[in-house]
């Protein structure tokens, strides 16, 4: 059977409370009751006391005082009896003289100078309260005063009393029946509002925000729901952003790929059916084999990324020279700047020493440099290094076209391209290049960033530590 959640709250808060009212209703008629009691008890104490000091001061006269004293507690509805030390009643003496009825125990109690209270007894026909005060002479038992009060006053006194309770109980308890209900309510909306707001992110809706707090456990709640929707929705975006990229990047490679093989497989068709003449085939062949090689640095460059990523690239970290390292990629790529009518220039302070990968420092520079020769024509391209601060500071900057300011930080997501004409380019043209880079800078626990303006150039700066002694 299915009980509502609010239901669930209302029918334990009522439990609590009504279990709560009656313990303490049997506890306050207790108390109540032993209260009133022990106040009659203290007040026929209080009479017998004041009675016996009159009977013992005054030698004359005892009766008079005596029927004055029965007479105004009558009017109480308060009767007292003076007995001997043999039990034997005293005052009032009506007919034959009776003997008062106590206990073994009790009478005992009182020989030895104890009053006796009894709070409620029905030994005289009826309920009553009575009280025994001893009377002492010279140390002497002597006999004492007993008090006797009907306990049906008290009675009538502790039922109101008690009436006075239920009808507070009752009271009580529908004010709390209503505010339990209310409060019922609003925690049951709060958790509505978290479910309802779950099922809107289960449908695919991450634009769902809770009013939080920290007041409580379900406050807490909704801020952790509002921080898992908002990690969600940034996965989402992710799993969106990188689906778009493997699209254009299966566009891209199919493109790129398509372009290579069409161009072996015209050339190889053209041999085979005698279509290019002798004089052609050196060209067909070194065609060939430029499109063979533009489609392994494809393979190559996808492999060396998903090695990086999944840290299946072990560095080999030795002290390089700088500055030897920074002309053997001068010389490497000199041709290729030479071709865009570009200028290498190195620059490098005396002595710097770089603690990389040797080979893995060669793809990051190459890569980079790649890219300024790429982007600048009719320019210079300066390679800088030197040692600053605990780190070795590597500087290539260009003359070239330079980078929108809304496009560096995208750079170095894969596949992206700053420029889409970099596809007919021999040189990076998979936006692969500066992934790579920034993986392998991280790898050596170094950072790289990028500064750059339109028309006027580009710089990246690479900073790794030195070895650590």
């Amino acid at each position: 059977m299915k009980l509502k959640y609010i239901y669930q709250l209302f029918i334990s808060h009522i439990s609590i409370l009504i279990v709560a009212f009656l313990i303490l209703s049997v506890v306050f008629t207790n108390l109540v009751e032993d209260f009133v009691y022990r106040s009659k008890g203290e007040e026929l104490t209080n009479y017998g006391e004041n009675i016996l000091h009159q009977f013992e001061r005054i030698q004359m006269g005892r009766e008079q005082i005596l029927n004055q004293y029965s007479s105004v507690l009558k009017a109480r509805n308060i009767n007292f009896i003076l007995f001997d030390d043999h039990a034997t009643v005293v005052y009032p003496v009506v007919g034959k003289i009776p003997r008062i009825e106590l206990k073994e125990d009790e009478w005992e109690q009182i020989t030895k100078g104890n009053k006796l209270v009894v709070k409620r007894d029905t030994r005289y026909d009826q309920d009553v309260s009575l009280v025994a005060v001893p009377y002492f002479e010279g140390g002497r038992f002597l006999g004492g005063i007993l008090l006797i009060s009907p306990v049906s006053g008290t009675r009538d006194m502790i039922s109101e009393i008690n009436q006075y309770l239920l009808y507070t109980v009752f009271i009580a308890l529908s004010v709390t029946l209503l505010l339990s209900w209310i409060l019922s309510k609003v925690h049951v909306r709060r958790i509505q509002g978290i479910r309802d707001a779950t099922a809107m992110v289960s449908t695919g809706n991450y634009d769902v925000k809770l009013p939080s707090s920290e007041f409580d456990e379900i406050g807490e709640l909704a801020n952790d729901f509002n921080n898992m929707v908002m990690k969600l929705k940034g996965s989402m975006d992710e799993i969106d952003s990188l689906e778009n990229r493997r699209r254009q990047f299966m566009a891209d490679v199919s493109h790129e790929m398509r372009t290579p093989l069409t161009t072996i497989s015209g050339v190889i068709e053209g041999m085979r059916n005698k279509m290019i003449s002798e004089e052609d085939k050196e060209k067909g062949i070194s065609l060939v084999s430029k499109e063979t090689k533009r489609l392994i640095r494809l393979v190559n460059e996808n492999l060396d990324y998903e090695k990086i990523r999944s840290n299946q690239i072990k560095l080999f970290k030795e002290d390089i020279q700088l500055e030897e390292l920074l002309e053997i990629i001068k010389e490497t790529l000199l041709f290729q700047a030479e071709e865009k009518h570009n200028q290498i220039t190195v620059e490098v302070e005396k002595g710097t020493i770089v603690h990389a990968d040797y080979d893995r420092l060669i793809q990051i520079l190459i890569n980079i440099t790649k890219n300024s020769i790429q982007f600048t024509s009719e320019g210079t391209i300066w390679l800088r290094g030197k040692t600053e601060d605990g780190y070795s500071i590597i500087e290539i900057e260009d003359t070239g076209v330079g980078i929108p300011a809304n496009e560096i930080e995208s750079i170095w997501r894969r596949f992206y391209k700053a420029d889409l004409s970099r596809t007919n380019n021999p040189y990076g043209e998979f936006g692969l290049g500066l992934s790579i880079v920034k993986q392998l800078v991280q790898l050596h626990d170094g950072e790289i960033t990028v500064s750059s303006e339109e028309s006027k150039g580009t710089k990246f700066v690479i900073r790794i530590p030195l070895k650590k002694l």
